[in-house]
């Protein structure tokens, strides 16, 4: 079963050293992260008025600002996203990672209770529409290979060695 909705989906821009990041947000949570370059196939995207000021929107980019200057880990800020059952496991299996640290896609389906279903969960990573705050970032090839990133391997290579930097771990690539 996929979750819609009708609410009103507001919008933000969050500067970060890996480019602006477009924030959409209901009053439930963020809905979306985009990235400047997104595929229009991965987040359906409403018409979203600017509203910095929305009180989710701001919790986000002040979240945003607090992981990328290194002082946050891990974010609280509500969630709101659209997708499949399966998706949204998958998506709350994501969060379970931790910081700098990383798991392969068999890893994954593993945790969410079959490994049979890495490619369903490399599926549904790739349609995560809240990068880096749902961070499917932290899911590599079985190999230790970096593997697609909506906001491209080069930022997804940037954000682990980022968060690798700051937990004191060893990157698989």
């Amino acid at each position: 079963m996929t979750t819609t909705s009708t609410d009103d989906v507001f919008s933000a821009v969050c500067a970060s050293p890996v480019g602006p990041l477009t924030i959409l947000a209901t009053d439930h949570g963020v809905r979306a992260v985009l990235w400047p370059d997104d595929d229009p196939a991965r987040v359906t995207v409403p018409e979203a008025p600017d509203r910095p000021d929305h009180p989710v929107l701001s919790a986000a980019v002040v979240q945003l600002g607090e992981y990328f200057a290194g002082s946050r880990r891990e974010f609280d800020v509500p969630l709101d996203p659209v997708g499949t059952d399966f998706q949204r496991a998958a998506w709350t299996a994501l969060r379970t990672i931790p910081f700098g640290e990383t798991v392969s896609y068999g890893e994954q389906a593993e945790r969410m209770g079959d490994r049979r279903k890495a490619r369903a969960v490399g599926a549904a990573n790739g349609r995560n529409p809240i990068s880096i705050i749902v961070p499917c970032h932290r899911v590599v090839g079985s190999n230790g290979s970096l593997t697609g990133f909506a906001g491209g391997v080069d930022t997804k290579a940037w954000l682990l060695r980022h968060e690798s930097e700051l937990a004191g771990t060893t990157l698989p690539f």
